[in-house]
Parts: C-alpha cells; structure tokens; sequence
C-alpha cells in the first residue's frame, strides 16, 4: 500500500506538472521535467504512440511538439479524479483562449515514489 497522499491536491499537481512538461519546447528542460516526474521504466500509451523509458517518452513529446508547432498549448480541464495511486484528467490543446483542436483523457499510474509509471492516453475529440 502506497504511503503517499492520495488527496486531490496532489493528484492535481500530478496533472498540472505533466501538462507542463507537454507545453515544454526546450529540449533540455522537457528531458529535466521528465526525469523528475516518470520513472525510469514508465510507459505512454496512446492511439498513435506507444513510449517505454523516459527517452522514448521524450521523444514522442518531441514529435508533437513539431508536429503542432505554434498551433497551440495543452490545458488541463476540470478536476482531476483519484483513487489509490491512480487518477484520471481530461485536457485540451489548441490555442489559448480559443476553441480546442484535440481533447483528450488520460489515466495516469504513479509508483511508490510518487513518479509517473504508466499514462494511458485516450482522444476525445480530433479533428476531421
């Protein structure tokens, strides 16, 4: 059983630090938040990607960071639900202030240290 807290507080940091680290274009910088905030052996799961281990994560951060270049920013939406070591948020990317382009949910796993182990992305919504 995980010593951590478990209360919304800190899951919404969880979220709020894991959006961050999306809107982050510098290299070095998005590598440091990703060391600080997954595992070394995490996993990222989406429709179109899958990433084993911080490098892989980062580069497909990467890769959406070009392919959406000046398009937009990721958001956090409402609140985000908890249980265990396990929440789940639903976010937005598009520009800011306007209408979102891709919404989106994930469920997120964090081991006992508090780290990312495992993001479970699904699309909400995407363009046509």
């Amino acid at each position: 059983m995980s010593t951590l807290n478990n209360t919304p507080t800190d899951f919404a940091s969880i979220a709020h630090r894991y959006i961050a680290v999306w809107n982050t274009t510098d290299d070095t910088e998005r590598r440091q938040l990703i060391d600080a905030l997954w595992s070394a052996d995490a996993q990222y799961i989406d429709p179109l990607a899958i990433a084993c281990g911080r490098q892989e994560i980062d580069a497909t951060m990467a890769a959406v960071q070009r392919q959406f270049q000046g398009a937009g920013e990721f958001t956090l939406l409402g609140d985000v639900d908890n249980h265990h070591d396990q929440a789940r948020f639903q976010w937005a990317f598009g520009p800011a202030g306007g209408e979102p382009m891709i919404i989106g949910s994930d469920v997120a796993v964090r081991d006992s240290r508090g780290q990312l182990s495992l993001v479970l992305g699904f699309l909400d919504r995407v363009p046509s």
